[in-house]
């Protein structure tokens, strides 16, 4: 359920028209949704072998970074804080809960009435997780398998399309000659594969917990649960767009933008109230997301000392939720939606939220043969679960990919945002420089201001699982004036 409930959210419903408008023809599109899964098993593959050498380590992609690059000391944790913290809004649920509830109402969709009701919805979820944790997970247990319900349903109802049980006289006229039209420019291919990704995105989210799992063999535990819902959700993707393109013409599919679940029930059902089912179920897998996000990823962040005001952050008064990473996140969604126009809002920030993360998928590939070769230096025996080099190399040739050839101009018509297509590369690699300012001020400048450096303190808990946490050690001449050898990274005032 933890990949699952990830995995599930908005990115089926709201990105084929995104993807088809891109490579331009109906069998790319349908390759599309088949090579981005294998690219998952490629990094499921991967994050397996990091899991076996550390099978007691939650955190994942972090944890996995710090031991295959341990110098510059620090640089990966500060690094996965700045870009957890500046990415952690969630504004794209937002928006496309803005859309489905609009089209529900039969509401024209302006981008005045869009950002009003994205910062309604996103005001709303972050009160609900606010004020109780319990209530919060309990509802996205619920949305969780609706999620699930609603996709079998939009299945079902593609195979009663095919087999002419519908209004829809012609459910195979998109399947012929599959291919015409079909694009062969990189950046057009590079953004079909970024919102392909983002619908998958979360295949990877049980080994976050893997300390936690206890089971005899947790690795091979949660690699399986990764296998199980890869597979799952592949199927379920796959044959809900052979849902889409049988009910609805291609035209349409690639003018739909964020919107194409919703033409599907309005061209099989008419514009009575059973067409807006779907939409209302979409509305209601986008709060889930909202509610969710990345409290308690922010929250541990500042546990371990890396966020300003640590006490702050990390405290759950005065309901025992995490109320400040929420309200921190809450911000950072209600700014990025008023900032961006509204009709590029969504493929904007989706691109740019995937973008620094490509370089840390691409380091993680790296790094499984970096370690190989330190182990075989050591005399230790080969991961249980080694990854075959064909996985690596699929994992990071889709990451360098990606990084590449969002540069190369777009074919008019085919960009996904209205100014200049590669903006949200230049914006990613902001981002990154961003963190390299953070480490070298938090880390080298001020310790050496402060005459102190920093340490890492591991903390074991009961459950045999290991914190790490970071500490100022002042210089002796420092701590003789003042009793508090050691303080958290940024002191709270």
């Amino acid at each position: 359920m933890l990949n699952l409930g990830q995995i599930l959210g908005a990115g089926i419903y709201s990105v084929p028209g995104v993807i088809l408008n891109s490579v331009g023809s109906i069998g790319l599109l349908f390759v599309f949704w088949l090579l981005a899964p294998l690219f998952a098993l490629g990094g499921l593959m991967v994050y397996s072998e990091y899991a076996s050498m550390y099978p007691k380590r939650s955190g994942a992609e972090v944890v996995y970074l710090e031991q295959a690059y341990p110098r510059p000391q620090f640089l990966v944790p500060v690094a996965f804080a700045v870009t957890s913290v500046l990415l952690s809004f969630s504004a794209t649920n937002s928006i496309i809960f803005a859309q489905y509830a609009l089209t529900i109402f039969d509401v024209p969709i302006t981008p005045a009435r869009q950002t009003a009701v994205a910062i309604t919805v996103c005001t709303v979820g972050v009160a609900f997780v606010g004020l109780s944790t319990k209530w919060s997970l309990r509802a996205v247990n619920f949305l969780t398998g609706l999620k699930v319900l609603s996709l079998v349903f939009l299945v079902f109802t593609g195979a009663l399309v095919l087999s002419g049980f519908t209004r829809i006289d012609d459910p195979f006229a998109n399947f012929r000659s599959p291919f015409s039209d079909s694009t062969i420019n990189p950046n057009s291919l590079a953004t079909a594969l970024v919102k392909t990704n983002f619908a998958f995105a979360g295949w990877h989210n049980a080994f976050n917990v893997l300390g936690e799992v206890r089971t005899r063999d947790p690795v091979r535990t949660v690699r399986k649960a990764g296998y199980l819902s890869l597979l799952l959700v592949t199927c379920l993707f796959f044959f809900v767009n052979v849902a889409y393109v049988a009910a609805v013409p291609k035209d349409e599919i690639k003018n739909s933008g964020q919107l194409v679940a919703a033409l599907f029930f309005q061209r099989v059902f008419g514009e009575g109230f059973t067409a807006k089912t779907l939409p209302i179920m979409v509305t209601l897998s986008c709060f889930g997301n909202i509610t969710i996000g990345q409290a308690r990823i922010l929250r541990e962040v500042a546990r371990q000392g890396l966020l300003p005001y640590p006490r702050f952050f990390a405290s759950t008064k005065p309901f025992g939720t995490p109320l400040a990473p929420v309200c921190l996140k809450y911000f950072l969604t209600v700014f990025v939606i008023v900032a961006l126009p509204a009709q590029d809002a969504f493929n904007f920030l989706l691109d740019l939220a995937s973008y620094p993360n490509l370089v840390f998928n691409a380091a993680t590939a790296i790094g499984v043969w970096l370690l190989r070769k330190r182990r075989t230096l050591a005399g230790l025996a080969p991961s249980k679960y080694r990854a075959r080099n064909i996985y690596v190399s699929l994992y990071l040739l889709s990451a360098i990919f990606l990084l590449i050839m969002p540069w190369v101009p777009p074919e008019r018509g085919h960009a996904d945002v209205s100014f200049w297509y590669a903006t949200y590369c230049v914006v990613g690699l902001g981002v990154l420089a961003l963190c390299g300012v953070y480490y070298w001020l938090w880390i080298i400048f001020l310790p050496w201001l402060g005459g102190y450096t920093i340490v890492e303190e591991v903390e074991r808990l009961e459950d045999g699982a290991s914190v790490a946490r970071f500490k100022r050690k002042y210089h002796p001449s420092v701590a003789d004036t003042d009793n508090r050898e050691q303080q958290p990274l940024i002191a709270s005032t």
